[in-house]
């Protein structure tokens, strides 16, 4: 479904993630294991994974869940362990792992050491969390680079 796609893309430009930064963190985890590989095979593979309703789905639900916590729709407790992204809440990262996962178990260790370092964009949502609420998001966007790493690695191999 085209609409859906278009939907998620204008969401994650609403809360300033672009295709091309998430391409980025593509490029940096794969040039080394795919010499040839371009950003715009990157940004090509970003975009496929977004073609994924499983992806869709994942990422609407997440980024309203960050937004509803910003706006204090959620009750207390739980509105305190998003907005503050508690460590030992781990529902933003099972909500990512649906994404990791679609392309297979080499996923994971991509979205391990993403979520870990949180380069490029990632670096820019978690400083941001002061500002926006960017528990999900965050993660979902680390789950789609590495959900687009192994499809990357699948179609090399």
């Amino acid at each position: 479904m085209e609409n859906m796609k278009e939907k998620v893309i204008e969401k994650l430009n609403e809360r300033e993630v672009r295709i091309e930064d998430i391409a980025v963190l593509v490029y940096d985890l794969q040039k080394n294991y795919i010499p040839d590989v371009t950003m715009s095979e990157c940004t090509r593979t970003v975009e496929e994974v977004l073609g994924k309703r499983e992806v869709q789905t994942a990422l609407l639900t997440g980024i309203s869940l960050d937004v509803l916590a910003e706006k204090n729709l959620i009750e207390e407790p739980l509105l305190g362990i998003i907005k503050n992204d508690e460590s030992l809440y781990g529902i933003d990262e099972i909500l990512a792992l649906s994404i990791t996962n679609i392309y297979g178990s080499i996923g994971l260790t991509n979205f391990g050491y993403l979520d870990k370092v949180k380069p490029g964009i990632l670096g820019k949502l978690n400083e941001d969390k002061h500002i926006k609420c960017n528990t999900f998001l965050d993660d979902l966007v680390a789950g789609i680079a590495a959900a687009a790493c192994a499809k990357l690695a699948h179609s090399k191999t």
